[in-house]
């Protein structure tokens, strides 16, 4: 199926090893017979929490990222270890991140958040009864958390203030899930 669309990898190699990501550039041959390059980021996938207080409100994070110069509003995420469940890794991320634990988890969808340049893919789990702790941030990492209503967050996607796709995709998610129009997964 879709064969008129494959492409098919001729050779490739391994042109950035890094701790966190590398870079391949791959000689693929197009669906027409013709040789064309491919270059993509490899990524160990990731997972992405909303946490959902009973109220209605959701736990954000605020994180300055690097890359564009700024500081996001974001749902907690990490990256999954190698080895490690991606459930495991939801639950690990959001105590150190954050410092709450859940009592019920459900899978609600995977996203590939880069498709054009990565293989990249996130787990986006819901985590509701929710108890407040201590964080146990990495050494490297710096946030701070607050509350907001879903509704607060969702304004801020239509302005602007929140950008992040994996942020934007699951407020779309709990907006959906709240009013009964979506479903996650059975509990896990």
């Amino acid at each position: 199926m879709d064969k008129h669309l494959r492409e098919e990898r001729v050779d490739g190699k391994l042109v950035y090893d890094g701790d966190f990501l590398k870079v391949r550039r791959d000689t693929i041959r197009l669906p027409d017979g013709k040789l064309a390059a491919r270059e993509y980021i490899r990524h160990p996938g990731a997972v992405v929490i909303l946490p959902l207080f009973d109220d209605g409100t959701v736990l954000l994070e605020r994180q300055y990222r690097y890359p564009n110069q700024q500081v996001f509003i974001e749902f907690p995420a990490g990256k999954i270890d190698p080895g490690e469940d991606p459930l495991a890794c939801a639950q690990r991320e959001l105590l150190e991140e954050t410092g709450y634990t859940a009592r019920d988890w459900q899978f609600v969808c995977t996203i590939h958040n880069a498709i054009a340049y990565s293989d990249e893919h996130l787990d986006i789990y819901l985590a509701r009864g929710l108890t407040a702790g201590e964080s146990k941030l990495d050494e490297e990492e710096f946030l701070e958390t607050f509350t907001a209503p879903l509704t607060d967050m969702l304004a801020w996607v239509r302005e602007g203030k929140v950008s992040d796709v994996k942020t934007v995709i699951g407020a779309f998610w709990l907006e959906k899930i709240i009013a009964g129009q979506w479903q996650a997964t059975t509990p896990l």
